[in-house]
């Protein structure tokens, strides 16, 4: 049977790569999807999403508004940069227009499906962790109903914001903290380190661009994020951060990870957002399981050979 999904998520280029994923594979079953603010602000982030949706032919997923800023401090920047204004690499209105939005608020949808779940549900978080927070927080008796959590975001290392946090965490560290730190819900993190070295180039594009008409209008979106990528990196690739994320929490095992007690620096200094790592392992704090190698060729090639059935 397939595992019934919820993905909340800011898209965002590689969102909508990641989206298009989840729903071509057949392991899972996406149940409900949430947009939060992130790349951009949440209003458009909502809108996209839905278009996404209309593009895959797959409206009858409920879609719902999340979270709109962070848990306690403003947002501090977002990525016009890599994702264009509009989100989708200024090529938005190449999508269908947004199909339905359902009335519920993020939080809501998300303890609605659990609740209509009969087998444990994994969330995958792709953009801040605000909603993953608020749902555990004022739901903590659904917690048995989630079998992972699955995140992209963090970094061993160097991060990419202008501070030296991760962008997903550096968005709201109160919230990211909440979610790495809590003992009731197995979490798998695909950080930055991981989702850099997994890049895809120009002829792995143009060959899902050549699947089809929607494919092709998924690859189009990506043309910005490419261009940043060789101005900032100096390589024609483009590292699609949110896909590799679902690709775990499709067929489980395809990352190796390693368990390690994680925080997040919450202070409002340079370091505010910055995963902390204990790498001596010797408490009782919870672990959360970090994905630090992957299969470049295996799974950049499977990642292809999934979202060319879009067509």
């Amino acid at each position: 049977m397939p595992v019934p999904m919820i993905i909340d998520t800011d898209p965002g280029v590689d969102d909508a790569f990641a989206i298009a994923l989840a729903l071509c594979s057949p392991e899972v079953d996406v149940r409900a999807v949430v947009a939060t603010y992130g790349n951009v602000g949440r209003d458009r982030t909502f809108s996209n999403l839905r278009r996404i949706l209309a593009l895959a032919g797959r409206g009858d997923i409920p879609a719902a508004a999340g979270a709109q800023r962070p848990l306690v401090h403003p947002q501090g920047e977002t990525a016009p940069d890599w994702h264009g204004a509009d989100g989708l690499g200024l090529r938005a209105d190449d999508f269908p227009a947004p199909g339905p939005a359902d009335p519920r608020q993020g939080v809501e949808l998300m303890a609605d499906t659990l609740l209509g779940a009969a087998e444990p549900v994994t969330l995958v978080c792709l953009g801040p962790l605000t909603d993953a927070a608020l749902l555990l927080a004022s739901r903590p008796d659904l917690a048995p109903r989630l079998g992972r959590i699955v995140v992209m975001g963090g970094s061993m290392g160097a991060g990419n914001t202008r501070g030296a946090g991760e962008f997903n965490l550096y968005a709201d560290p109160e919230a990211a903290h909440r979610v790495l730190t809590q003992p009731d819900v197995p979490v798998t993190l695909v950080p930055l380190d991981v989702t850099m070295a997994c890049r895809v180039d120009g002829p792995w594009l143009d060959e899902l661009a050549g699947a089809g008409p929607r494919t092709t209008v998924l690859v189009s979106s990506a043309a910005l994020y490419r261009r940043t990528f060789l101005d900032r990196h100096g390589s024609d690739s483009v590292a699609l951060h949110d896909t590799l994320a679902v690709l775990e929490a499709t067929v489980p095992g395809t990352l190796r990870t390693t368990p390690f007690p994680l925080a997040v620096a919450c202070s409002q200094g340079p370091e505010r957002g910055v995963m902390v790592v204990d790498r001596r392992g010797g408490d009782d704090a919870p672990r959360v399981d970090v994905a630090l190698d992957v299969d470049v060729p295996s799974a950049t090639a499977e990642v292809g050979r999934r979202i060319r059935a879009l067509g």
